[in-house]
């Protein structure tokens, strides 16, 4: 997971998120998803194709290969504990929890993450 930029990690998030939602992930949807343009995704998604996290074929459904599942549900995993811990515990707005999550998610390393969550778990038992 370290080699990965931020922005590789967001697009397997994408994937993920939207194969959550939809079943299945098209480029456009990626585009649509990150705001980005069109030929941005089909680089991303090349790229990712050769590092094994997806399988991608030009005009056709973009899926996520075991590794790329990982990587993304560790991606999702620590945006959410980071979104969970702006908001009920710092009492941000969502919106922008959701937007400082994105941006911090790339940079928590495990032994954070497992605080992170260990702490929040905690805190819910204590009703914080």
């Amino acid at each position: 997971m370290g080699d990965l930029s931020a922005s590789q990690e967001d697009y397997l998030e994408a994937i993920l998120r939207i194969q959550q939602e939809k079943g299945t992930v098209h480029a456009k949807e990626i585009a649509d998803r990150l705001q980005v343009t069109r030929p941005s995704v089909t680089g991303a998604l090349q790229m990712l194709d050769g590092e094994g996290m997806v399988h991608y074929a030009p005009y056709d459904v973009v899926t996520l290969s075991q590794k790329g599942i990982k990587v993304a549900e560790d991606v999702v995993r620590r945006h959410e504990a980071l979104r969970e811990f702006f908001v009920r515990i710092l009492d941000v707005p969502a919106d922008e929890a959701t937007r400082a999550a994105c941006a911090m998610e790339h940079a928590l390393s495990p032994d954070i993450l497992k605080r992170l969550i260990g702490f929040l778990k905690q805190s819910r038992k204590e009703g914080a």
